[in-house]
């Protein structure tokens, strides 16, 4: 990922947000049998596999007609395996790749890696409080491994697990299983209501600011997803606010189309030809000659619009369906930090969404651990079928995640993936409309040109795909001022 912007004056006039890699996923699927399509697409992402399993899975569920024969056991362990994976992520997320943004590890550990070398950030947290986000940094690498764990009993392992199928899935609940699982999962459901929570609040308090930075588009969508007892965790419509929406009132919402969803290419490196389509009909062309491309990362719309997709997005829909337990952790926090909901559009209220959903899906899965029945099936039989289409739309941790696919002579005609970070970091569109994150980042106030970190922040609080490898630059400079970040 690279993040190009102009500051002129103190100010940032103009971004490019830029995924700098080719893969080729949907083309290495073309022509080979579509239940490959649940184990090859795992590998788009190394730290959220299990989303790319469940999108395909479901995916194939729709092309091989059994999408609503899947039994209530296998939508549990899909939501255990998935909810896992979420976890894992956000906390990875919050401390080990935008925590060291406010905390100052070098004052408590010295100058090791890897908290060296670094951009200064402005340290405002000190004394205890500084320490023991230090310690919970270290405590979070064992409550990530127990997550990983905690998947693997029913993913049987972690990354790329083997567990999610067409159909089903692999394992059966046991009581072994159940008890193992919980164990874990209690322990992590501790960490995050005793350490992560009241960590992004110490944060939060100190950083104030940050609240009112890195606003962007301010259209949130989200696909929904999360099977569990009663009902999808994660509602789905899309939210338009405006910048005064300080309550619940002030929040519109718009049911949710597929049918919605376009991809443009105008500032992306694939053909015109590309452009503009729905995804079950999207095409993936490369094309290096492209004068006005800056990224492998094509644009997608809703509607024409741009939109923020991931935990603020879910946090904001779920508010919006007057979620009674959303709206709870939320107007806690807000009431916490003495501001209102228009305050969520900004660096820390991506941060915050992040941690309350941890909350959310963590107290959730107890849910579905309690309700699995060991002697009913996990999986119903399947037939590829010689023609037919199919779409997997759920949530991952960074946002929604589509997968597409048409079938020809039992084989993959055409595959088709839409990542959360496509869409949150996403190039111009057709319309020079600028993405989620290139908005966020437009018209951040910079302090010092040599060491601008508010960019870093801003970009790090979407949680991109490869955030660990998002650093600033000075690679290229001119008496504007131009940063990438890398």
């Amino acid at each position: 990922m690279a993040i190009e912007a102009v500051i002129d004056g103190g100010v940032v006039k103009d971004a490019k947000s830029a995924g700098t890699l080719f893969r080729g996923f949907e083309i290495i699927l073309q022509g080979r049998d579509p239940r490959d399509a649940n184990r090859l697409t795992q590998r788009i992402c190394g730290v959220c596999p299990t989303a790319h399993a469940i999108a395909s899975a479901l995916c194939l569920d729709d092309a091989f007609g059994v999408g609503d024969k899947i039994p209530d056991n296998a939508k549990l362990i899909r939501a255990l395996v998935s909810g896992s994976d979420f976890l894992q992520s956000h906390i990875l997320h919050f401390y080990h790749l935008a925590a060291l943004d406010y905390v100052d590890a070098v004052s408590v550990l010295g100058d090791l890696y890897p908290f060296v070398p670094r951009y200064e950030g402005d340290y405002r947290i000190s004394g205890q409080a500084n320490a023991d986000l230090v310690n919970h940094y270290i405590r979070a690498l064992d409550i990530r491994r127990k997550c990983h764990e905690m998947l693997s009993i029913f993913g049987g392992k972690m990354p790329h697990d083997v567990g999610i199928v067409p159909g089903g899935v692999t394992e059966k609940p046991t009581e072994d299983k159940i008890t193992n699982f919980l164990w874990r999962l209690n322990e992590i459901r501790d960490f995050i209501d005793n350490a992560y929570i009241p960590d992004v609040l110490i944060v939060a308090k100190s950083y104030g600011d940050y609240f009112g930075i890195g606003k962007g588009c301010r259209k949130f969508l989200s696909y929904g997803g999360f099977d569990v007892p009663t009902g999808k965790l994660f509602k789905t419509g899309l939210v338009c606010p405006d910048l005064s929406a300080r309550r619940a009132a002030d929040l519109q919402l718009e049911p949710f189309a597929m049918e919605n969803i376009t991809e443009d290419v105008k500032h992306s490196w694939y053909a015109d030809s590309c452009s503009g389509k729905k995804p079950a009909e999207g095409e993936t062309k490369p094309d290096l000659t492209k004068k006005q491309a800056y990224s492998f990362l094509k644009s997608p719309r809703y509607d024409g619009k741009v939109c923020e997709v991931g935990p603020l997005a879910r946090t904001l829909i779920n508010y919006v369906h007057a979620d009674t337990k959303t709206r709870r952790l939320v107007d806690g926090l807000l009431g916490q930090v003495g501001t209102g909901i228009d305050a969520l559009f900004s660096v820390l209220g991506r941060h915050a969404a992040r941690a309350l959903e941890a909350k959310l899906i963590a107290d959730a899965m107890v849910d579905c651990l309690l309700v699995l029945k060991p002697d009913e099936p996990v999986i119903v039989d399947s037939e590829i079928p010689e023609k037919g289409e199919g779409a997997g739309l759920t949530e991952a941790p960074r946002g929604s995640v589509g997968h597409w696919i048409s079938i020809k002579d039992k084989k993959i005609d055409r595959y088709q993936v839409i990542t959360p970070t496509a869409w949150n970091a996403s190039p111009k569109d057709d319309k020079d409309q600028p993405g989620a994150v290139e908005q966020a980042i437009i018209g951040t106030k910079v302090k010092d040109k040599d060491n601008p970190f508010e960019l870093v922040r801003i970009v790090r609080a979407f949680d991109p795909c490869l955030a660990c490898s998002v650093h600033l630059l000075d690679a290229k400079r001119s008496e504007l001022g131009v940063f990438r970040v890398v």
